[in-house]
């Protein structure tokens, strides 16, 4: 049975990272990231919060077909609402398709360490977006605010396992994660 895998978490806590790992273990399997798709849309950077929502409906429409074909799909993606995990798991049912949500977690302050780190160097045209865009937004303060969202957000999603990402530990966490997928 084909798998969507939401991969939720702070910002620079390994989502894009970890849904690589995960896709290069999987045949045919999609690494459907949405801040991707939303970069590939004009003018997305005036336009943030439309933009965000086309992104969304994209994605939602390459999901589903791909998990209609038997292939699994994995979304990494910062979420501090409900609403679009809500739309995945949906789409997942109408595919025939299992929904897995992975709660990434780590400490505020390791969170806010990994994401000045990889602001520094960023090594995607999507991290240099985010560094900009949590500074559009008030910097630092913005992106512990995000990280207070997502955990409110958790509060209340006890079945969303929780995976400790350890910092320098791809591997110990991608096996994390792999488990809690297949413990899900």
């Amino acid at each position: 049975m084909p798998t969507l895998v939401l991969l939720n978490g702070p910002p620079a806590s390994g989502k894009s990272t970890i849904a690589g790992r995960l896709v290069a273990r999987r045949s045919l399997a999609l690494n459907l990231d949405v801040d991707v798709i939303r970069s590939l849309l004009g003018d997305w950077k005036t336009r943030p919060a439309d933009a965000g929502i086309a992104a969304r409906r994209l994605a939602v429409a390459m999901a589903l077909e791909h998990l209609a074909a038997g292939n699994d799909v994995i979304v990494p993606q910062f979420l501090a609402r409900a609403e679009f995990i809500e739309q995945l798991a949906e789409t997942a049912a109408t595919a025939g398709a299992r929904f897995v949500e992975i709660a990434l977690i780590l400490s505020r302050a390791d969170a806010v360490a990994a994401f000045r780190r990889r602001s520094a160097q960023p090594a995607t045209a999507a991290h240099r977006d985010a560094a900009e865009a949590v500074n559009a937004a008030g910097g630092i303060s913005a992106l512990e605010t995000m990280y207070d969202d997502f955990m409110t957000l958790l509060q209340g999603r006890e079945s969303a396992p929780r995976v400790e990402v350890t910092i320098g530990d791809i591997d110990g966490t991608v096996d994390r994660v792999e488990s809690a997928i297949a413990n899900a």
